[in-house]
C-alpha cells in the first residue's frame, strides 16, 4: 500500500493506492470516504473602497494574476488595469473609457466569477 496526498481545485485528499502483483486480484476494501482536509485560508480582502460610477467587470471565471494599476490612478480608454488568468491564458482586463480608478475591488491570487466586479471608475 502506498500513500498519496492529492489536491484538486485547492483542496487536499489523503488517497491510499493498493499494488497488486501480476495474475493477482485486487482485495474489496470497505470504501470509507474521507473528509477532505481544510482548504488553505484565502488572502484577507482589501477595504471596500468607495465605488465609482463605471464598473468594471471580470468577461469569465478566473484568478488575479497582476493589479496594474491603483485607486486614484489617471487612465484612457484600453489602459490595462489588471491581468486575469483564465483556461492558462492570461487576458488583460482594459479601462472601458478615460477616467480616474475609484475602487480595486480584488487582489492579486483571488478567485472571481464570470460579472465580479473588479474595479470602478469615475
Amino acid at each position: 500500500m502506498k500513500s498519496y496526498v492529492i489536491t484538486v481545485n485547492g483542496t487536499s485528499y489523503d488517497v491510499t493506492v493498493e499494488e497488486v502483483g501480476a495474475g493477482q486480484a485486487p482485495q474489496a476494501a470497505a470504501a470509507a470516504p474521507l473528509a477532505p482536509k481544510a482548504a488553505p485560508k484565502a488572502a484577507p480582502k482589501a477595504a471596500p473602497a468607495k465605488a465609482g460610477s463605471v464598473t468594471v467587470s471580470a468577461p469569465m471565471p478566473g484568478k488575479i494574476l497582476n493589479v496594474k494599476l491603483q485607486s486614484g490612478a489617471a487612465v484612457k480608454k484600453g489602459d490595462v488595469i489588471l491581468v486575469l488568468e483564465a483556461m492558462k491564458m492570461e487576458n488583460e482586463i482594459v479601462a472601458p473609457q478615460d477616467g480616474t480608478i475609484a475602487s480595486i475591488n480584488v487582489a492579486v491570487g483571488d478567485s472571481v466569477e464570470a460579472g465580479s466586479v473588479l474595479a470602478t471608475l469615475n
